[in-house]
């Protein structure tokens, strides 16, 4: 569930950065190009979508991985724990 909360949160804050990002565009608008100004709204729009797809498969993901870990709690500890053997072997050898 923490990831789920976490997959939200960081969807929460990029959609927080593109409204402020849009309304940074508006407030520059009278002061630049239409050509510009129509450049800028494309690509804000573009990112939008993207941004919806990441979140969708991000919260897609984190429910997987929840759904996982409640369905299979020490498979889930067993591979965690090899991975923070194979790390601690990595950076205990530099």
């Amino acid at each position: 569930m923490t990831q789920t909360q976490e997959a939200g949160r960081l969807a929460d804050d990029l959609r927080t950065l593109m409204e402020d990002a849009e309304q940074l565009l508006r407030a520059t608008t009278s002061a630049g190009s239409a050509e510009l100004t129509a450049r800028a709204q494309a690509t804000l729009a573009d990112l939008r979508e993207r941004l919806n797809v990441v979140e969708t498969q991000v919260r897609a993901r984190a429910h997987d991985v929840d759904s996982y870990v409640r369905d299979n709690p020490w498979q889930a500890v067993a591979i965690t724990g090899g991975i923070a053997l194979v790390l601690g072997l990595i950076m205990g050898r530099r």
